[in-house]
């Protein structure tokens, strides 16, 4: 049985990685979606762990490591599901570094906009955090999302432009309301 995905769990997890990680070279690890919700403290706990690194051989050990720690953990990130927003390389938030490990947040705007699309109340109120937090700007992420050209969609064929922009305008709108703007 895997256990949930607490704020101690997860560093247990990260502390692994940098122990199993290659010694050579440093690795900058991503964490996405609910270990980002947990670690920020928007939840208590999470199915699984997701996370990314462009050198794919900092997981070399991550088979043996989700079973030893009884974790799942998935190896994915936010343009897996929707188009790339502009300045995604600039806005990760540095966590920590661990050995030659540096771990970040992901881009928090990459994030909501994954949250919004997919719609599930826990990844709304998530989306919700990132702007009460001060981590997004509404307006700004309006206009990053707004700005993504019709051809990036062509990748992602569950997904329509008006569709993303007609779901974001909504949550906004939303959001908006809840908070008196």
């Amino acid at each position: 049985m895997r256990r949930r995905l607490d704020r101690a769990a997860l560093r247990e997890l990260m502390r692994a990685l940098a122990r199993s990680a290659p010694r050579r070279g440093s690795y900058r690890v991503f964490l996405v979606g609910g270990g980002t919700a947990v670690l920020l403290g928007f939840r208590d706990a999470t199915v699984d762990a997701d996370l990314y690194c462009a050198r794919n051989e900092v997981f070399r050990s991550i088979q043996e490591i989700k079973e030893r720690l009884r974790l799942n953990v998935e190896l994915v990130r936010p343009e897996d599901f929707v188009p790339p927003v502009e300045g995604t390389d600039g806005r990760h938030v540095f966590i920590e570094t661990i050995s030659n490990v540096a771990f970040y947040h992901y881009d928090p705007y990459a994030q909501m906009l994954a949250k919004i699309v997919r719609g599930f109340r826990k990844d709304l109120e998530d989306a919700e955090n990132f702007v009460a937090r001060g981590l997004v700007d509404a307006e700004r992420f309006r206009a990053l999302v707004h700005a993504v050209p019709e051809s990036e969609y062509r990748r992602y064929p569950a997904l329509s432009r008006p569709s993303v922009l007609d779901a974001v305008d909504a949550f906004l709108k939303r959001l908006g309301t809840r908070r008196g703007d």
